[in-house]
């Protein structure tokens, strides 16, 4: 009788520690959570501060997720990608770079979206006067327009798109001082190396020594997406996803909004 009285006993508190331990496996944070991983997102520069400014909210929700950020020009981050370089998610500023991976196999097609909206500004010195809109970039006073390299930078194919529109593209030519991304465009401009520049409006808004004065008709250029997606190499796609699902979180959207930029 002793002797089923403890087999009883054991069984009860084996199912006890068994119904305990299901509870606390059922309220930790997703399987991804419970491994160290690390993501490295290539993203287009002028996303930097915003980015990082998320950073930690997903540290809070997956603190054993490590995010790595790689900021540079779209079409540079996406040679980079075709060239082999390290990269789980890639966030362009522009469909171009986006459709070239995706032709080449190198994205997963289902887990790309259209993430953020952005508009594109003429800006220049914050004390500088003469310059009222793309038209008075003709005045031979102008010598130097700060534009991102059309070759690589989506944020210079827009103004070469809206700059040809108002048929100044030919005439302004010598004027143009090249960047390398939309971020040293402004630098450019904000050093006085460049007397206007086209930029986009969340970097404007992130400099006390610019002055936005023309905000470019959105009929000028293409409609200025940011395409997301994983990249087919990467090792942690269910991080990756998940990660993208964050980004399209309220939480997420507040900081971006924050920085101007629009939700698409």
């Amino acid at each position: 009788m002793m002797r089923r009285l403890s087999l009883v006993l054991i069984a009860g508190m084996a199912l006890a520690i068994a119904l305990t331990l299901g509870r606390r496996w059922q309220d930790q944070p997703p399987a991804i959570a419970q491994t160290n991983s690390r993501l490295v997102v290539s993203a287009a520069a002028s996303l930097t501060d915003a980015l990082k400014e998320i950073a930690p909210l997903y540290k809070q929700t997956q603190p054993n997720v490590t995010l790595r950020y790689n900021f540079a020009s779209s079409g540079a981050l996406q040679q980079q990608i075709e060239n082999g370089a390290p990269a789980d998610i890639f966030i362009a500023a522009a469909k171009k770079p986006m459709d070239a991976l995706q032709q080449k196999n190198l994205i997963e097609p289902a887990s790309r979206r259209n993430l953020l909206t952005n508009r594109l500004v003429l800006v220049v010195p914050k004390t500088s006067g003469g310059i009222t809109n793309l038209q008075s970039l003709k005045d031979i006073r102008v010598k130097r327009i700060a534009i991102g390299d059309p070759r690589s930078v989506p944020a210079g194919q827009y103004s070469e798109e809206a700059l040809k529109k108002q048929d100044l593209w030919n005439s302004l030519q010598p004027k143009f001082v090249l960047a390398n991304n939309v971020r040293q465009v402004l630098q450019f401009v904000e050093s006085g190396n460049a007397q206007a520049g086209l930029v986009y409006a969340t970097d404007a808004k992130t400099s006390d020594q610019v002055k936005v004065i023309q905000v470019i008709p959105a009929n000028l250029h293409t409609p200025i997406f940011y395409p997301i997606a994983v990249v087919k190499r990467s090792k942690n796609q269910t991080s990756a996803r998940n990660f993208i699902q964050f980004l399209v979180s309220n939480r997420a959207k507040k900081i971006f909004q924050k920085y101007g930029l629009g939700i698409s």
